[in-house]
This record gives structure tokens, C-alpha cells and sequence, in this order.
């Protein structure tokens, strides 16, 4: 097969939660235990770092990993979903696995694991702890795909855990409380592994203190002690963090929500310290040299590791920019970071998936856009015309586009030089509208 032909068969051929919703997801560890079992454990090979949470996993797996290739060590990256290439799921010092390596191990692998029926996302972390170990990489740092306990990522005994933070997703296999979805997430918690929790409240804090204290497993909470002092949004994009340990830090991912997940990297970047992961080059515990790899890396995690689409400018004048927000935890930051544009017009090229809360997300959109309603390339995708009727229902006004493609291209000739664009309201719309760009 060639790497496109092995890419539709992983996509169409295995259940994707990603593509198919609730009919795509499977519960248990069965099949990903006898993938490992069969592959000879490879995650045993190198040490890892586990993240969980609802919101910004990825920003956190990104920058950690940013910060840690700084330090020199070779480090593998396992995060999803992917927004262009199913490449950007692994990747090793920020490249992408090979498309050579995918065909291989597909080919290689399918006779085994074929019979088990396995989903997509089974497969490709079989993949990706295998890539790892065949890269000798140094540590891992693995993103939970969907809650915690019985994701499949979830056979690591990581050096050390973090959870960022719970809201309100996934409700139909999480559960339909903050405690509830808080106990699925914490079912990461290894025992003796300390645990780094981003964000809590007094429904989630004692589900963590519960299940920390089971495991016997060290818990800090990021906000009891702030690492994150102060922080302003730049005007070029990206933010200023002041510091309590690192000075200051000029963050390259933009968006006022990159607070919360920069006061968590930092500490659970701490605890890594602490446990002598840090200014590995010179075997010293260097406080300068740790401040000065911190400082380059959480300054260019986008060019050292590929993360796209958290608050991504593309252009200027019109300025538009994407990201990948697609729940209501998320949209309340991103509803604020929209108030703060100066700007002649503002328009949002919008789509949903169907198992977010979109009510909940269109209450928070702002009345005075132009909105182009579309839909992504995605069975869970809502269609265009539906999205529309319910958003009048909350004053918001637009045409309907059946591919974000089509949506943007309407958009971007109706917008000026002083008008501002955005891209959202699904990471599958963000990933169409980069795939168009390309």
C-alpha cells in the first residue's frame, strides 16, 4: 500500500471515534493489552510523561516536550486528533513518523492485530509506542486520548502524571458530573506517581485527593502555588508570562486561555526538576541554563514541536486567525479573547460536531459577526442548515457553506484590511481550513 492508501484504511477500515462519534469508541484495554503483550511492551523502554484533562492537553504536550528536547533529550510526542496529517500524531524531536514507517508497520502488523478488530486510535498508539521505542527516544510525553481509566494510553507508568483541568465533555462516556468525569480522569494516577493537577474545584479536588491517596501518589495542585504570576497578551500575537522561577517568558501560542496551561506546564516542570529531569547537558542543577532552555523553548514550541491551531494567526490585514476550541470551557475563554479585537468587522467561519454542547457554545458567540455556517468533513459534523436555524435563536446572523473550503474562500472576499476572521468552533473545521490553505 502507499502511505495514502494506509491512512484511508486506518480511517475507514477500524472504528474512529473521531470520525463516527459514539459507534467508533471502544471501551476496555483488552485489544491494547495484546498489541502490547505482542509487541514486547515497547513503552517500557523509555521513560514518559502522561496528560490528561479535558482542555488543554495539547498545549501543555507540546510545550513540555518543547522544553525537554531544549534540555537534550530525544523526545517522542503522542497527541491527537491530527489537523492535516495523520503524521502529526507521532513525532520525535517535533518530526513526524515517516510516511515509510507507517506503511511498515501496517503491513507488518495487520495479520495480528486485524482478527482483534481493533479501533483506530488502539492501532495508532500501538504505533506510536513502538516508533518511540525503535527511535530510542529519551521520554515520551503521552496525551490521553478520550478520559483516562480506560483509554488506551493508559498502560504507562509514567515518571509523572498531569491532569489540566475538568468541564463538561464527552458526557455519554465520562459521565454527566464534574466528580464523575473527575474519576474517570484520575484513573491516570499511577501508584507512587506524582501527579500534577492544573486546575480544580470543589467538586473535582476531592475526587483527586481520594484517588491520589489510594494510589499513594504525591498531588500538588498547580494554582495553590502560582507559577504564572501576571500575563498580558502581545499585540504580534502570543502572550508575556511573568514568572515566579523563570523570569519572564515570551509564550509563541497565543490565546488568554494559555495562562492556565503555562502555570501548569511550569509546574509540573518543577516537579521534573525536582526529580533531576531538567539541564541535562551539564549534569548540574543550573538554574540559569533552566531558565534559558525554558525561556527558547516555551518561545518557539509551534517550530520545535508542529503544534497548529491554538490561536494560529495566518495572515494580516485581513487578520485571521484559527483555533481548535470546541467546547464551553474552551469558548469562554475564546469568547473573551474576541472582545479584545479592534477591528472594522468581525467575521466566523463556524462549525460544530454533535456531541458538544452547542447551545452552550452559541450563547457565548458574539452578536455583532458575520457568521458563515459550515461543516466539516465529518459523519459527526452538524449539518450547516441546522447550525444556522439554532444559531438565530441567539441573534446571530449568516449564510450556510457546505465545506469550510467554501466558507472561508466567501469570507475572505467579503472581509476588508481593518476586519478580523475566525476560524473554529471544531478542531475537524480547523484541520479542513489548514488542508485548504496547503
Amino acid at each position: 500500500m502507499t502511505y495514502q492508501e494506509t491512512c484511508q484504511y486506518l480511517f475507514n477500515q477500524m472504528p474512529m471515534f473521531e470520525r463516527q462519534g459514539s459507534t467508533g469508541y471502544k471501551e476496555g484495554l483488552t485489544n491494547t493489552l495484546l498489541l502490547d503483550e505482542h509487541l514486547g511492551h515497547p513503552h517500557q523502554s523509555y521513560a514518559t510523561i502522561h496528560i490528561g484533562g479535558t482542555n488543554g492537553k495539547g498545549s501543555c504536550s507540546h510545550t513540555l516536550a518543547a522544553v525537554l528536547q531544549e534540555c537534550g533529550y530525544k523526545v517522542g510526542l503522542y497527541t491527537s486528533p491530527h489537523l492535516v496529517d495523520f503524521r502529526e500524531r507521532i513525532r520525535v524531536n517535533g518530526k513526524p513518523v515517516s510516511e515509510r514507517y507507517v506503511v511498515d508497520f501496517v503491513e507488518r502488523e495487520r495479520a495480528f492485530f486485524e482478527p482483534l478488530h481493533p479501533s483506530f486510535f488502539e492501532v495508532t498508539t500501538a504505533m506510536a509506542f513502538q516508533y518511540f521505542k525503535d527511535q530510542q527516544v529519551d521520554i515520551a510525553v503521552i496525551e490521553v486520548g478520550l478520559g483516562g481509566r480506560l483509554d488506551c494510553t493508559n498502560i504507562i507508568t509514567p515518571i509523572l502524571s498531569i491532569i489540566t483541568n475538568i468541564s463538561y465533555d464527552h458526557m455519554q462516556f465520562l459521565g454527566d458530573t464534574l466528580a464523575k468525569i473527575a474519576a474517570e480522569k484520575a484513573g491516570i494516577i499511577k501508584r507512587g506517581v506524582h501527579v500534577v493537577i492544573g486546575e480544580a474545584n470543589e467538586e473535582t479536588r476531592p475526587v483527586f485527593e481520594a484517588k491520589a491517596k489510594e494510589m499513594d501518589a504525591p498531588i500538588s495542585f498547580a494554582e495553590d502555588y502560582n507559577e504564572v504570576i501576571t500575563a498580558e497578551c502581545l499585540p504580534g500575537g502570543g502572550m508575556m508570562y511573568h514568572t515566579r522561577n523563570n523570569g519572564l517568558l515570551h509564550g509563541d501560542l497565543g490565546g488568554i486561555y494559555q495562562v492556565k496551561n503555562m502555570n501548569t506546564t511550569l509546574s509540573a516542570l518543577y516537579h521534573l526538576a525536582v526529580m533531576g529531569y531538567l539541564c541535562l547537558c551539564d549534569k548540574k542543577q543550573n538554574l540559569e541554563k533552566c531558565r534559558y532552555q525554558t525561556q527558547h523553548a516555551v518561545e518557539n514550541v509551534a517550530s520545535l514541536t508542529g503544534l497548529m491551531g491554538r490561536w494560529q494567526i495566518i495572515q494580516q490585514n485581513p487578520k485571521v486567525v484559527c483555533d481548535t476550541g470546541h467546547n464551553v470551557a474552551g469558548w469562554q475563554y475564546l469568547s473573551q479573547q474576541l472582545k479584545l479585537q479592534q477591528c472594522r468587522q468581525m467575521h466566523i467561519v463556524f462549525g460544530m460536531v454533535n456531541d458538544k454542547d452547542l447551545d452552550g457554545v452559541l450563547q457565548l458567540l458574539p452578536k455583532n459577526a458575520i457568521y458563515y455556517f459550515t461543516k466539516a468533513d465529518s459523519k459527526r459534523a452538524v449539518d450547516e442548515h441546522d447550525l444556522q436555524q439554532q444559531a438565530a435563536q441567539y441573534g446571530l446572523q449568516g449564510e450556510c457553506y457546505p465545506t469550510v473550503h467554501e466558507a472561508y474562500t466567501q469570507c475572505i472576499q467579503h472581509a476588508l484590511r481593518d476586519d478580523f476572521v475566525f476560524v473554529g468552533g471544531s478542531s475537524y473545521v480547523v484541520g479542513d481550513f489548514l488542508k485548504s490553505l496547503k
